[in-house]
């Protein structure tokens, strides 16, 4: 039987808090779970179904075909071992793709390196490719070709062919990040926590390079996430099925909507995050299907049918998202519009050109509250949330939360907030 008719475990990984998402969906793709991990999924399938995860997942990060369960107590024992399975056979071993990447993660007390275990790893790929083709393929860091990962435990190393290579986060439209981005996978769990899907507008404000927007709308036209990259681990491995993929990327495409059951609007203060958004959602074929304004968070359209607003602010310099100036004019600019705070250009610094901590804390805490109050402005129909990573600050939002999600960005413990928001008064809202 073919290799990529074999059916074997699939270990699909993604960000710290995001598998209840990607169990949803792979459960909608039709592959049953075997197992939920904090970080990843794990099911049973072929080498051919990885062309379809690797399509349509929008919380996944990677796509893993287990191949070999060894058992190994010594590094040599390692590299003997994977020495006998016939690379030959697997990887290509001529022209241009004739190139592997090896990537580890140990969990083994002999071993305080990584780095030796991808090199071990290497060797005894590239050498069984040398001894029975003749000639060495090239290695090294770069994902853009075949992938091979090793995952160590003990006396267990699992082997897998890492059919994404470049994670999946980048789907390939986010031609300008700006500072401190939401990664796309993020993005799409943290828009499936709300539960949104085309029903009613998806309003956001400080939208940033607009990461959130373009999925949201990805997620309202049906649209496959990896419809626009053009390269993935899988085209690297021998005997690819080129005709397979072709007709499930058709497939993809005729079931993409063409039209936005509702409205779309993302702003921003800052026209570079306006004019980068709009960039990327134009290299992700979205842009005409998205309204982009240049306004403070407050002063955001709303309109009347009702929806969700989501909100993404500074999580402040302690938390490692606003080092840059350009974050804190941004975070400053904000508040002050919202808040009508007036500061001087210059008192905020310190002998060092750095911001105080003072005056940055000053400035979130009113960013923050503002957008409490710009919340309570609005009508009834809608439901807002925050997203950020500063947990200290939503204190200062002044409304009640109707649940809080646990995610991780990076290594930062992040909520997403959800507010219930009703018609009334301000007054009012403050009495709730």
């Amino acid at each position: 039987m073919s290799l990529w008719k074999q059916k074997n475990k699939i270990l699909v990984t993604c960000p710290k808090g995001v598998s209840p998402y990607l169990k949803t969906e792979i459960e909608a793709l039709g592959f049953p779970v075997l197992a939920e991990l904090d970080t990843a999924i794990q099911i049973e399938g072929s080498l051919e179904d990885t062309l379809i995860l690797n399509l349509h997942l929008r919380t996944a990060q990677r796509v893993l075909y287990q191949l070999e369960t060894l058992s190994v107590n010594t590094p040599g024992s390692l590299y003997g071992k994977l020495n006998t399975i016939p690379w030959e056979t697997l990887l290509h071993n001529s022209g241009k793709a004739a190139y592997v990447c090896v990537t580890s993660i140990v969990d083994n007390p002999l071993i305080t390196d990584s780095r030796f275990v991808n090199v071990k790893v290497k060797d005894a790929i590239v050498d069984r490719i040398r001894d029975k083709c003749g000639r060495r393929p090239d290695s090294g860091p770069d994902k853009d070709k075949a992938v091979i990962h090793v995952y160590w435990k003990n006396d267990q190393a699992y082997v897998y062919l890492d059919t994404s290579g470049e994670r999946l986060s980048l789907r390939g439209y986010r031609k300008i990040p700006l500072q401190a981005p939401m990664q796309e996978t993020l993005a799409a769990a943290v828009i499936m926590a709300t539960g949104w899907k085309d029903e009613g507008a998806f309003i956001n404000p400080m939208c940033g390079s607009g990461t959130l927007a373009i999925e949201a709308a990805f997620i309202a036209l049906n649209r496959a996430p990896g419809l626009l990259r053009n390269n993935y681990g899988f085209m690297f491995i021998r005997g690819f099925p080129e005709t397979l993929w072709q007709n499930l990327r058709k497939k993809a495409k005729d079931s993409t909507k063409k039209k936005l059951p509702a409205k779309i609007i993302a702003t921003d203060i800052d026209k570079k995050a306006i004019l980068a958004a709009r960039q990327n959602a134009q290299t992700a074929g979205v842009e005409h299907l998205i309204e982009f304004n240049t306004c403070s968070y407050e002063n955001t359209p709303i309109p009347e049918d009702g929806g969700i607003i989501i909100l993404n602010p500074p999580y402040g310099e302690r938390m490692g998202a606003t080092s840059d100036k350009t974050k804190y004019r941004r975070g400053k600019e904000e508040a002050t519009r919202g808040r009508r705070i007036i500061i001087r250009k210059d008192a905020d610094r310190t002998d060092k050109g750095s911001y105080s901590k003072a005056r940055e804390t000053q400035i979130l805490e009113a960013t923050y509250q503002g957008i409490g109050d710009f919340f309570k402005k609005i009508g009834g129909g809608y439901r807002g949330y925050i997203f950020t990573g500063n947990l200290e600050m939503v204190k200062k939002v002044g409304l009640r939360t109707k649940q809080r999600i646990i995610f991780y960005n990076g290594e930062i413990e992040c909520r997403l907030l959800e507010y219930e928001l009703y018609t009334g008064s301000m007054k009012k809202q403050k009495d709730i």
